[in-house]
């Protein structure tokens, strides 16, 4: 690529190259104007007055091979996606797969071609595109980048020194640069580019691009958006960032501050309309705009300094590409990361604690452990915090199918990219949704509500039972959580901090196998006539079918059975909580209230329906929604909206595709049976229960079955010391609540139970 560089130029005068089009091409022509060029010669070639051809008389350096593949690749852009606007050449007359023809001054062979005129004006001034155009001008790259995305040459696969991947060449022409700061500045890109880039490089995207889309190499409107590309002279096989870094560099040219980076990210918004970045091509953003801006001074002075181009046309960007470098190392590279989109570097714990207690206010729930996790990110059923050290999860229920299931990143990806909007227009995703989650439930469930969490669609399957009852009591169980709605707070005890209940909720103490206690039905008769003294009629029970908060319970089929026998005949409905049992968490089946032999009135969905994303449900029947009709308006506008429709979708196929329910059933299987093996070393597991992926561990006073709080929390805490997350539940707090994504396999099984142990060691020999 040097030999092109330090070649001189091709010397033709403007009428020279009218006369060249005719005796070449076979069009007449009589004038022609310069158009500039670093190292060929361009020409706009008129006859009379009237724009005819664009000529271009090649450096005699240029390899034809080179030209041949220019040429190729506008005719495959313009075939893939006509309407970009690219300069197509003209076959040389009786030779119509031909697209150049030779020229000679007396010492060296030039090749000349000729391509279409195009409309709009050359060399926009960069500082004039408003809004609309520069993310216009993204997309319009984007669009070119995706339209050579299948086009391969032999050519393609060369060395070009304006290519941002050989920016550490630039070390060469260091000497070149007169001003030391200057000089300084460059070489610490180069620096910074050897360190960051280099090594990332050979995980990139490639493809041939076209490495020069710059306000200098397209025509526009009067409004600044783009309508001719028209020069392919710096095309190669390389990464797309290769394509976005003298985009950048061209078009935020002369802007400073943060006006630079807005007006960067606007023109990111449009490239990533066409063709999403992937996270660490974004992350590089920052170091290569400023290695194209290095190249831009290194290369201009290099050239000036050998006598290749007049000084004042070589140096006309090398101001505002030293301003560039100069914002972007004025903000600092993670800062500069951030501000284009890239992955934030997180404070410090002990700082962003402090920030969150201030701004979250003093009611909020506070932090999980008595050291704080601070994550970063996640996969599977592990956590990285911001260390870089993983934690396996033994407690996210929200994260179903496993934290960053790629199937349903990929769903949530596509659908937002297509549309997102309210169910009051059609849309499939919505439809097939709440159809496939009916036909999961007894044929009697036949009508699905979709909302956005499980507290929302608790809060309507009360507002449904109230109407089609007319009654206002309810029941729950005496420590459950239903949501944070001031209506379903009210069926929440875990939540009544002050211990008192509102006067229309009873609750009832569920059984505990563990104690042989409440094994029966009297303590829901005696909340059922509780209410009744207080001149309550129920409406609806509440129940989750593994009472998650009131530290899991295994419950006995024909105990439910009979409690919703009895509710019924009270004439109340029964609301089957799945946002903690359902989506397969027991493993037996898709909802935890199948167990039971049991067809309930209502079924509820929280997140984890779509792994985490903001999508909920309430499956009923028909005859109860009737009963709202002209009373009440039934409708959430972002609820059961097409991406969260989409996320929910995948969920249900990963669930199916992954066998996730006998994956959840034998992993809970051999859960229990190792920690049963625990508790005979540990006097201080007093009770292992659960069902599938529900597990609670009871910690007590050894020689007894009181509950140990402290030694519980003390337990978790040494866990998470240990990489492994568990929560406590219960009433009094001493049961070890361990709940994984269902990705939880067999393979994790002995990390959870060594870290259990350990922890467990650790308390009995304090």
């Amino acid at each position: 690529m040097e030999r092109i560089l330090q070649a001189g130029r091709p010397q033709l005068s403007p009428s020279d190259a009218a006369a060249l089009l005719g005796e070449l091409f076979g069009v007449a022509a009589d004038d022609a104007r310069d158009l500039g060029s670093e190292r060929d010669q361009a020409f706009l070639v008129q006859s009379s007055g009237s724009p005819v051809s664009v000529l271009k008389v090649s450096n005699p350096a240029e390899d034809p091979q080179v030209l041949d593949m220019e040429a190729a690749a506008a005719l495959h852009v313009h075939r893939i996606d006509p309407e970009l606007g690219v300069a197509l050449p003209w076959a040389v007359p009786g030779a119509p797969d031909t697209y150049r023809a030779a020229w000679s001054d007396g010492e060296n062979v030039c090749w000349v071609r000729a391509y279409d005129v195009l409309p709009g004006a050359g060399r926009v001034t960069a500082t004039t595109l408003d809004d609309r155009a520069l993310r216009a001008w993204g997309s319009t790259s984007a669009r070119l980048g995706r339209a050579l995305r299948g086009f391969t040459h032999p050519k393609a696969h060369r060395t070009m020194l304006w290519n941002v991947q050989h920016t550490a060449r630039v070390r060469e022409l260091l000497v070149h640069i007169p001003d030391g700061d200057r000089r300084a500045a460059v070489e610490r890109i180069v620096d910074r580019f050897e360190e960051v880039v280099v090594p990332a490089w050979p995980r990139l995207r490639t493809q041939v691009v076209h490495g020069d889309f710059t306000a200098d190499n397209a025509l526009t409107a009067v409004d600044g958006t783009v309508t001719g590309i028209v020069d392919f002279g710096d095309m190669s096989h390389a990464t797309l960032l290769t394509d976005l870094a003298p985009l950048l560099e061209s078009l935020v040219c002369g802007r400073s501050g943060e006006e630079m980076f807005r007006a960067a990210r606007l023109v990111l918004d449009g490239y990533e309309q066409v063709t999403p970045l992937e996270p660490e091509e974004v992350d590089l953003l920052g170091e290569v705009w400023a290695a194209r801006c290095a190249l831009t001074i290194a290369i201009s002075e290099w050239r000036v300094a050998q006598g290749l181009e007049d000084p004042v046309f070589a140096r006309r960007y090398n101001d505002p590409a030293a301003a560039t470098i100069a914002g972007l190392e004025a903000v600092g590279w993670d800062d500069a990361r951030r501000r284009l989109g890239g992955h934030r570097v997180e404070a410090p714990t002990a700082q962003l604690r402090k920030r969150r207690d201030a701004v979250f206010g003093p009611a909020t729930e506070p932090l999980s452990y008595r050291e704080p996790l601070h994550v970063a990110s996640a996969e599977g059923v592990w956590i990285t915090d911001v260390t870089g050290r993983r934690y396996l999860d033994c407690y996210n229920n929200v994260p179903c199918v496993g934290h960053a299931h790629p199937r349903v990143t990929a769903a949530i990806s596509r659908q937002a990219r297509r549309i997102n909007t309210h169910t009051r227009y059609l849309s499939e995703p919505a439809v097939e949704l709440a159809e496939r989650l009916a036909a999961s439930c007894p044929s009697g469930l036949d009508t699905v509500l979709l909302v956005n969490s499980g507290s929302e669609a608790n809060d309507l399957a009360w507002r449904l039972a109230r109407a089609a009852t007319g009654r206002g009591g309810a029941l729950c169980t005496d420590f459950a959580y239903h949501g944070l709605t001031e209506a379903i707070a009210a069926v929440s005890p875990e939540a009544w901090l002050d211990g008192r209940g509102p006067d229309h909720v009873e609750t009832w103490t569920p059984p505990d196998p563990y104690r042989g206690t409440a094994l029966g039905g009297e303590h829901f008769e005696a909340a059922l006539e509780r209410l009744a003294t207080r001149g309550h009629e129920p409406a609806a029970v509440y129940l989750d079918a593994v009472l998650t908060s009131d530290g899991i319970v295994d419950l006995d089929p024909a105990h439910v059975r009979a409690l919703h026998r009895r509710a019924k005949a009270a004439g109340a409905l029964w609301i089957a909580d799945e946002v903690q049992s359902g989506h397969g968490r027991t493993g037996e089946a898709l909802w935890g209230f199948s167990r039971f032999g049991i067809e309930p009135d209502f079924v509820t969905l929280g997140k984890p329906m779509g792994n985490g994303h903001p999508v909920a449900a309430v499956i009923t029947r028909s005859d109860i929604v009737q009963a709202a009709v002209g009373r009440t308006l039934l409708f959430s506008t972002f609820g059961g909206n097409p991406v969260s429709a989409a996320a929910a979708l995948a969920v249900l196929d990963v669930i199916d595709d992954e066998r996730v329910l006998d994956r959840v059933r034998d992993t809970g299987e051999k859960m229990r049976a190792a920690l049963r093996e625990l508790a005979d070393r540990h006097p201080a597991i007093g009770d292992v229960r659960g069902a599938g992926l529900a597990v609670g561990v009871e910690i007590v006073h050894p020689g007894g079955t009181r509950p140990d709080r402290a030694t519980a929390v003390a337990v978790r805490d040494g866990m998470r010391a240990r990489g492994v997350l568990v929560g406590t539940t219960g009433r009094t707090g001493n049961v070890l609540k361990v709940r994984p994504p269902l990705a939880f396999t067999d393979r994790e099984l002995p990390v959870f139970v060594d870290a259990l142990d350990s922890a467990l060691a650790e308390q009995s020999g304090r």
